[in-house]
């Protein structure tokens, strides 16, 4: 057997088929770079062309080569891919909020989606019983009374941090299930600490604020650390984090531990924050600007909009943010780029946690001053949906919150017009699904689209893309 001649471009690019054993696919297939004879001339033996000069220089100076570059992603505002495949899998693309990349469709997806859920809304209300127009109205007015208006937005500010604690998970395909577990065992020590400790503000807060993200990061980190070096499913760590934090809160929410019983009470909870550690409500603000709200506002609502910019800024402005979202779409193109998934990994699983180390913190030190067995719970799941519907986008993450807790804020009003108020869970799920499946359908569509372009390219024999540069040169 005799080695291949040096015309042979296959020991050069070995994870290539070549010649007449490549399957032919024309929407797989880049567009050819010289026209309809541009294929046959780079099958054929002893034809050179630049980009195989290259190819071989590139291998023979020991770098590697990534069989299909990372391409920029649409949704983020980088041009639309030119290869006819879907980028990412689809429910790689539903987690990291993917979705149309056209004005139009980003304004009219969301709006149709709304308008389907809604009328489903209105068949199931139908269903029960119930008249939908009287029903929806209730729910309008009553959401709409000032008292009402603070109670959404406090319940907005814990969605929000639950959400953006998800989708930091989300953006690089990781499912981080235990935002519940991390912000549950994050706000209980904090308190703990807060209770126990005296210090002057803003030093108090600080502190508490600290201890949380530094609880909730560990917490979160132990999962990241199983996924990478044991290649435990960070689902599976995640769902059992849950239970081991409902077990260690419960054993030390004790009055002989951690806690204290409250008199004339069967209640237990940690001691008391002092003055000193907590945070005044936003309503002094507000009323400077000419916002008068008859309950209290929670004051680290401003935290919740800072911790949203900076989650924007670093997943779409720093190398950070590029690096974690390629080790999400292909890991072994990361790593050929010299970025660390399992490193990458680990550090989102900690950033995932810190963010919601924060859930609690709003309701701790403006509200209950303390963790007690009445602390609120559920709010990871709720940021899971939320953070789906808003396609992990912070402006989106805020509509999608304030229309949660809206609904839950008008759930008990629906009894009054004889409707369960456990309609309103059933609501929620039609709103995300609908939102959901919409907004993939307008994604493939889409992709089908730049398909039948690249299609057409390759049936003419021109590269639109080179001969705009040549003309421009």
């Amino acid at each position: 057997m005799t080695g291949p001649t040096p015309e042979d471009p296959t020991p050069d690019r070995p994870n290539e088929p070549s010649g007449e054993d490549a399957p032919p696919n024309p929407e797989t297939a880049p567009a050819p770079s010289g026209g309809p004879s541009g294929e046959a001339a780079a099958s054929e033996p002893g034809t050179s062309s630049k980009p195989d000069a290259e190819s071989k220089a590139g291998a023979e100076s020991g770098r590697v080569e990534v069989p299909r570059p990372a391409e920029p992603d649409p949704s983020e505002g980088g041009a639309p891919p030119k290869q006819g495949p879907e980028p990412v899998p689809s429910w790689k693309a539903i987690l990291r909020g993917l979705g149309p990349t056209g004005l139009g469709l980003k304004i009219g997806a969301p709006i149709l989606a709304l308008l389907i859920s809604l009328g489903i809304t209105m068949v199931l209300l139908r269903l029960t019983g119930a008249d939908p127009v009287s029903a929806v109205q209730s729910m309008v007015d009553y959401g709409t009374q000032q008292h009402s208006i603070v109670d959404i937005i406090n319940r907005a500010t814990r969605y929000y941090l639950s959400a953006v604690a998800v989708a930091i998970g989300f953006r690089m395909a990781l499912l981080n299930i235990g935002v519940d577990g991390q912000y549950r065992l994050a706000a209980f020590l904090a308190a703990a600490l807060g209770g126990a400790v005296s210090l002057p503000a803003p030093f108090g807060q600080i502190l508490v604020i600290v201890a949380a993200v530094l609880v909730g990061g560990l917490w979160a980190a132990i999962a990241g650390v199983l996924k990478v070096t044991r290649g435990v499913s960070e689902v599976l760590s995640t769902i059992m984090l849950n239970a081991i934090a409902t077990g260690v809160i419960a054993y030390l929410l004790n009055d002989k531990r951690l806690a204290e019983s409250r008199p004339n009470s069967n209640d237990v909870a940690t001691a008391t924050i002092p003055h000193s550690g907590r945070v005044g409500p936003l309503n002094g603000f507000l009323s400077s600007i000419g916002i008068n709200l008859p309950g209290a506002v929670y004051g680290l609502l401003p935290l919740a909009i800072v911790v949203g910019i900076v989650f924007w800024v670093v997943i779409n402005y720093t190398r950070f943010g590029f690096d974690l979202k390629i080790s999400g779409l292909s890991p072994s193109a990361a790593q050929a780029s010299g970025v660390s998934a399992k490193r990458m990994i680990v550090i989102t699983m900690v950033a995932s946690g810190a963010v919601a180390g924060l859930i609690g913190i709003p309701g701790l030190l403006g509200e209950s001053y303390d963790y007690s067995l009445n602390f609120p719970a559920g709010l990871g799941f709720t940021g899971i949906t939320v953070a789906l519907l808003g396609r992990n986008h912070p402006a989106g993450i805020a509509l999608a919150s304030l229309l949660f807790a809206f609904l839950d804020q008008t759930s008990d009003i629906l009894q009054e017009v004889e409707v369960p108020k456990e309609i309103v869970g059933v609501m929620q799920g039609v709103v995300v699904l609908t939102v959901v499946i919409v907004y993939e359908l307008v994604r493939r569509w889409e992709i089908r689209l730049q398909q039948r372009s690249v299609a057409a390219e390759l049936a003419t024999g021109h590269d639109l893309a080179r001969e705009a540069a040549g003309s421009t040169s």
